[in-house]
């Protein structure tokens, strides 16, 4: 994976080769702007990009919103990348009603 805005002009280089040597094996994709919210680390509470993913069904009856969802964040500082398979990890998340 590469966040291409994010990339050194090396990290940029070697990852057009692997893209060069077996393009099928990629897609690409807009960078998104990412909330954040605070976790804990080792030093206190610090801000790390979130991806929250809310379930809202829908029905003839009518839409339900689950009482949870999916949030995926950034462990690293500065990190966009969100997906536990690349070094991301997720958060409880619930959804209240007002």
């Amino acid at each position: 994976m590469l966040v291409g805005p994010a990339a050194s002009r090396k990290e940029i280089a070697d990852f057009r080769a692997k893209l060069k040597a077996k393009p099928d094996g990629y897609i690409a994709q807009p960078t998104l702007a990412l909330s954040t919210v605070p976790i804990f680390t080792n030093k206190g509470l610090a801000p790390r990009h979130v991806d929250l993913r809310p379930f809202i069904l829908v029905s003839p009856n009518g839409i339900d919103i689950t009482p949870g969802g999916l949030t995926r964040v950034a462990l690293k500082k500065g990190s966009l990348v969100v997906n536990s398979s690349q070094g991301g990890g997720t958060k409880d998340t619930w959804v209240l009603e007002s």
